[in-house]
């Protein structure tokens, strides 16, 4: 298919703009430039009953903020059931704030709390916190959920890009630790530490997300290259203390047709399913890496956002 006209807008206008790369500049100044950036082609934020900044406590001692989205009042007679969300941005930016749209819709549409988790960023903290952080969050969610009108028994996991990478290792994780899950919603996640993939020898320029850029993230949070063999960074190939994948919740799995990471989130719902696990992969035609923030821009954007929203339900059994 060829790219979608307005994707190809998008791209154009990017161009014109004659911003620096995110490879060029340092974090901080990176992570400034996203978090203006971020909400440009999003869309409306849906309306909530209630939205909730929280302290989650981690392993080592310290708090992480997490944003608790409530489309509906709480019920502890009936509690709801809830994701939590692991936003993109290479380890290196975004945060709670440039996917506040994004959760916002997932806790409407899929009628569910959303915990969205500021986990903690590199350079300033190296793999694996992230990962630890994001279990961490999970576990706390586990933990404490009635008291936020939450059924323990109906979590799910998801996240877009680096998000997505994390929530797979959180369905890992979650497997080993007896912690059921409802679904794994994972968005062009990154499973690979080496990217040699057709899409990325194709893709890795033009098309927003960089080859260079997908350097620079992996250079800020990986403390050196034997990381890249971690399968709690690279859970498609990742050979150090690999775990068994099987037995996981079932997935869902979102690629773009234009993504340079198109051919490993694909690759790793292959590797899923011929374990056993229930597997639904979805390859949206036209569209590039970061497409589930254009909906205020991209019509058809609204296509992935519902059928996203309504694995959660289906798995939720809200429907």
């Amino acid at each position: 298919m060829p790219l979608n006209p307005k994707v190809g807008q998008v791209l154009d206008m990017i161009a014109r703009a004659k911003r620096p790369a995110y490879h060029d500049l340092t974090p901080q100044a990176a992570r400034a430039s996203y978090e203006k950036s971020a909400p440009i082609l999003e869309i409306a934020a849906a309306k909530m009953f209630s939205v909730d900044d929280l302290k989650v406590p981690t392993r080592d001692g310290a708090h992480i903020r997490a944003r608790l989205y409530q489309p509906a009042e709480p019920s502890w007679a009936e509690p709801a059931p809830a994701l939590v969300y692991f936003h993109g941005g290479g380890f290196t930016v975004g945060s709670v704030d440039t996917h506040d749209a994004l959760c916002r819709m997932f806790a409407r549409d899929a009628r569910c709390a959303v915990l969205s988790v500021d986990y903690r960023l590199a350079p300033e903290h190296k793999f694996p916190t992230a990962v630890d952080d994001a279990f961490d969050a999970l576990s706390w969610l586990a933990e404490n959920a009635l008291t936020y009108g939450v059924d323990a028994t109906r979590l799910a996991v998801g996240g877009d890009s680096a998000g997505g990478t994390l929530a797979t290792v959180c369905a890992v994780l979650a497997r080993d630790a007896g912690l059921g899950l409802a679904l794994q919603l994972l968005i062009y996640p990154g499973t690979t530490g080496h990217q040699e993939t057709d899409s990325h020898l194709r893709l890795g320029d033009g098309f927003l997300l960089s080859g260079e850029t997908i350097q620079w993230f992996f250079g800020q949070y990986l403390r050196d290259a034997s990381d890249r063999d971690d399968w709690r960074f690279a859970p498609l190939d990742g050979t150090r203390a690999a775990p068994s994948f099987s037995g996981l919740a079932p997935a869902w799995i979102a690629t773009a047709e234009f993504d340079p990471l198109s051919d490993e989130g694909e690759a790793y719902a292959g590797k899923l399913s011929a374990l056993g696990n229930v597997v639904t992969l979805k390859r949206y035609a036209g569209m590039i890496h970061e497409f589930f923030k254009m909906g205020g821009f991209v019509p058809e954007v609204a296509r992935a956002h519902a059928e996203a929203a309504a694995a959660l339900r289906i798995a939720f059994e809200t429907d």
